[in-house]
């Protein structure tokens, strides 16, 4: 597309993605990273309750229900929501390369209103990847995977460590994570964007 930003355009050098030999296998649901999670989490009772599953190569598709509560003018998705549905779509990519990253730059194009109570259906891919940048994209449609194109993003994603997130999350909240006795749900919740 003309007029993109180039940060969001891969160096000449940058590789291929490739899928980690031990992401969940194509069709297999993502679940929530992290029960608090606005984007996939359930115990946000506003949150966008994202179903995240993973895809061919390194895609996942997810879907997302438009509910009052997302509403910007009335009647239709508020667009810093349709913006988040993204983001969240794209850092489930995250799991199919394994490793731990955050949201750099996200451009996002709105190219028609999402009325209260779509179903929007969102795909995500990766690119390339440039040492630690992640290069995405993503695209939501309404009225089904091949439905029309309601909103569209192109991403970066910067591998981090963990530490990222427990050097900067409330400590209250990160004392909790790490006191699960659930390994697995524990590291879960720092597996991706935040």
């Amino acid at each position: 597309m003309s007029g993109r930003n180039t940060a969001l355009t891969p160096p000449d050098d940058a590789a291929a993605p490739v899928r980690h030999p031990e992401a969940p296998a194509p069709g297999e649901p993502l679940g929530s990273h992290y029960e608090h999670c606005f984007g996939c989490g359930g115990g946000q009772p506003h949150g966008l309750h994202l179903e995240a599953r993973a895809g061919d190569g390194v895609s996942v598709t997810a879907e997302f229900t438009v509910r009052p509560v997302h509403q910007g003018a009335p009647g239709l998705a508020h667009g810093g929501v349709l913006a988040t549905a993204l983001d969240e779509t794209l850092g489930s990519l995250n799991w199919l390369l394994r490793v731990i990253a955050v949201t750099g730059r996200l451009e996002t194009d709105f190219v028609r209103p999402v009325p209260v109570g779509t179903v929007l259906h969102l795909r995500a891919e990766v690119t390339a990847v440039a040492g630690r940048k992640i290069y995405c994209t993503a695209v939501g449609r309404m009225d089904g995977p091949d439905g029309p194109v309601a909103v569209r993003a192109d991403a970066l994603f910067i591998e981090v460590k963990v530490d990222h997130f427990i050097d900067n999350g409330r400590p209250e909240e990160i004392r909790a994570v790490m006191a699960d006795p659930d390994q697995v749900r524990r590291a879960r919740a720092f597996e991706v964007n935040p």
